[in-house]
């Protein structure tokens, strides 16, 4: 888990946002959310398969616009 301490004549704010980019360098918050409900191996690979094509596209759109 992330932690932080106060460091002397830091604000409460300051040591707010050092606390946030913390957990969020660590992905604490995103592997929770993936971790919440079990997700079946077909069921990864399905999605995983879905994100590579959509991925896919957009550089052979990108592509097509550097063509031009």
């Amino acid at each position: 888990m992330a932690s932080v301490e106060l460091r002397p004549g830091e604000s409460q704010e300051e040591l707010l946002k050092r606390f946030r980019k913390k957990v969020s360098e660590s992905r604490v918050l995103s592997t929770y959310r993936r971790k919440r409900w079990f997700i079946s191996k077909s069921e990864r690979r399905r999605k995983a398969k879905k994100r590579a094509a959509r991925k896919a596209a957009r550089r052979r759109r990108k592509e097509k616009q550097r063509n031009f």
